[in-house]
């Protein structure tokens, strides 16, 4: 897998056999539906292109498939706790530790986070006395 972002381009792609641990794990999940296997696997490369360019999830090439699906199912895995326990199994395997990824670290919008949302424009508030300096306005 080869990615540019910002001008770079970086490449990360899993080989067959990384594949078929990372595989066997998700089967080991309880609870979790892993579905197609070229289906998943483009998903976790599609989550791993994310990761490693630092891009919004809107700009995920469209070889990966439909971002809104690909964040939505990237966020399921993290309220089950998949990536962390991913983390935890593949840590210690050299093989397979720089494909870990942190849910943590992938980039939200700022509104995720907390932050006030905008609601199309600034507020504006009246100065302290500006009533009494200006005059009313007429019709």
């Amino acid at each position: 897998m080869t990615f540019e972002y910002n001008g770079r381009v970086s490449s990360v792609k899993l080989s067959s056999e990384q594949w078929d641990q990372i595989l066997q794990f998700l089967r080991s999940c309880t609870g979790l539906y892993v579905g197609r296997e070229a289906e998943c696997r483009r998903f976790l490369e599609a989550a791993l292109w994310i990761a490693r360019s630092g891009a919004q999830w809107r700009l995920l090439p469209a070889e990966y498939g439909n971002w809104n699906s690909v964040y939505k199912r990237f966020s399921r895995w993290a309220d089950q706790g998949i990536w962390e326990q991913m983390q935890h199994r593949f840590a210690g395997d050299p093989n397979l530790e720089h494909l870990i990824i942190d849910s943590t670290v992938v980039r939200a919008h700022p509104c995720a986070a907390g932050a006030p949302q905008s609601k199309g424009g600034r507020e504006l508030r009246p100065r302290a006395g500006a009533a009494a300096v200006s005059a009313p306005k007429s019709a």
